[in-house]
């Protein structure tokens, strides 16, 4: 190949006309582990939206054989009417979907907060103790089974009012996985660390700050998640039968104008709203997990 010299610098370049060469091209080649997290993607995603896809189709078909049953067209074309203005106000009794999940959410922040401030330190005691378990058992087996709605007249006579007597509903209703859980836990405990503890002679304040907390966390965690479960389940019923600004008095006023669309919006709405206050719930369990420190 012919080749000319640069005067000024010296340095050869081609002459016309003549090819040069290109330096080879690299290819950037994926790693197995984004390819392993792209299979793990895909692997939960299609079954995930072939269960969409089956829930759509038995919906159309029950949508067919059945008068007055909305289609799933119908209900998006709803659905985005409704979310078009999800908080507007036009009087008390008239607000958008947006403020009854609000105030839904701040019953149920009342209860289950009162709930875990009282179940988590009882679950502790119980498990600890010998006397204080054989106490409180019988009175949980007692409670427990006891419907959440049957609760619910107990608190309109304690309290006079709709609004804590809801509150009031959730909180018993979501105190005793937590209590259960909890004491539980503690029962599970190796007793070689017990008796580490006594060697040692740490104060009961410590061994329940050193030891039984961090080995009981899981059991504990597990109750939470149970209990707000069963929070956002029991506030709904309870709202449709107190009335007021709410998600179950929304479903329950709805009903009474034959709106089935806005309905089963709201269904969908209460299934969405569980599942993140679930996976809030297990992100802080895995952020505060003392066995990732």
């Amino acid at each position: 190949m012919k080749q000319m010299q640069n005067r000024k610098t010296g340095v050869e370049k081609p002459a016309s006309g003549d090819v040069i060469p290109l330096p080879p091209i690299q290819v950037r080649r994926r790693s197995p582990a984004f390819t392993r997290r792209v299979n793990d993607l895909l692997q939960r995603a299609i079954p995930a939206f072939l269960g969409l896809g089956l829930l759509v189709m038995l919906w159309q078909l029950a949508a067919i054989n059945s008068k007055g049953f909305p289609t799933p067209y119908s209900t998006l074309e709803s659905a985005i009417t409704l979310f078009a203005d999800p908080f507007y106000r036009d009087g008390p009794n008239d607000m958008g979907i947006g403020w009854n999940v609000l105030a839904s959410l701040q019953r149920v922040a009342i209860g289950f907060g009162l709930a875990a401030m009282v179940g988590i330190p009882l679950g502790f005691l119980i498990g600890r103790f010998l006397f204080l378990s054989r106490m409180f058992t019988p009175l949980i087996a007692l409670l427990r089974p006891v419907s959440p709605l049957a609760w619910l007249p107990i608190g309109l006579l304690l309290f006079q009012k709709a609004e804590p007597a809801s509150s009031w509903t959730i909180f018993i209703c979501s105190v005793w996985p937590m209590v259960i859980n909890t004491a539980e836990g503690v029962r599970r405990i190796p007793e070689d660390y017990l008796n580490v503890a006594r060697v040692l002679r740490l104060s009961e304040w410590t061994i329940m700050r050193r030891i039984l907390f961090p080995a009981v966390l899981p059991a504990v965690l597990t109750g939470v998640r149970l209990s707000i479960g069963i929070a956002w389940l029991v506030i709904v019923a309870a709202e449709m039968l107190t009335g007021g600004l709410g998600i179950g008095f929304w479903i329950w006023n709805e009903w009474n104008n034959l709106n089935v669309e806005n309905i089963l919006i709201a269904i969908v709405i209460i299934g969405v709203v569980g599942l993140l206050l679930e996976q809030g719930l297990m992100l802080i369990a895995r952020r505060f997990s003392w066995q990732e420190k």
